[in-house]
């Protein structure tokens, strides 16, 4: 079964947006930047909220930049072509390989089980993530972790009222003083 996977740029203090909206501080060095293009080579469809597809709206246009170095047209060769669903109530179209979603991010995620298909179904966005979260069906989270305090915003970690187990899966620290977490959910057999 297709695993369902949370993962974002995080603050030490669990933020990943800061209290005025912004995520400057969240700016990838070149180490990190190849990090998030690995992963989402494992990727299969990503799952987006509004705000993040709207953010990643860039991307689809990136690629006229003549200036842009290999990296950054390697990530626009495997983000623009992947499937993405968009969930939002305000937004009557979108772009690219997007779709708006029909149904609850749940139903959602079921019906990708059901298909034939390979690679995570990916979760972007912290709103997104807390209702997944909620309905118990995120499988691993991801965090890169950046050494700044951003006082508040927007948390990482979903806020609902129930423990959730973690394993831990696999830690990175890069040379840039940055560190990744993976962390699998506990699952009772």
């Amino acid at each position: 079964m297709r695993s369902v996977t949370y993962s974002m740029n995080v603050s030490l203090d669990g933020y990943i947006v800061g209290p005025d909206g912004g995520f400057d501080w969240s700016v990838p060095d070149e180490e990190v930047f190849r990090f998030w293009i690995d992963e989402i080579r494992e990727v299969g469809v990503h799952l987006l909220g509004r705000r993040l597809y709207e953010t990643m709206l860039y991307w689809e246009t990136a690629d006229q930049d003549p200036s842009l170095d290999g990296p950054t047209r390697e990530w626009i060769a495997l983000w623009n072509p992947l499937p993405k669903v968009v969930f939002s109530t305000t937004l009557s179209a979108v772009q690219g390989k997007a779709r708006l979603a029909s149904g609850s991010p749940a139903e959602e995620i079921e019906r990708l089980r059901a298909e034939p298909g390979e690679g995570d179904i990916a979760i972007g966005g912290a709103t997104l993530a807390a209702e997944v979260a909620a309905s118990g069906l995120i499988d691993e989270y991801r965090a890169v972790v950046y050494p700044v305090l951003v006082g508040g915003g927007i948390p990482f970690f979903p806020r609902h009222e129930r423990q959730v187990d973690l394993e831990l899966v696999e830690t990175r620290t890069f040379s840039s003083r940055f560190v990744y977490l993976r962390y699998r959910v506990a699952r009772q057999a």
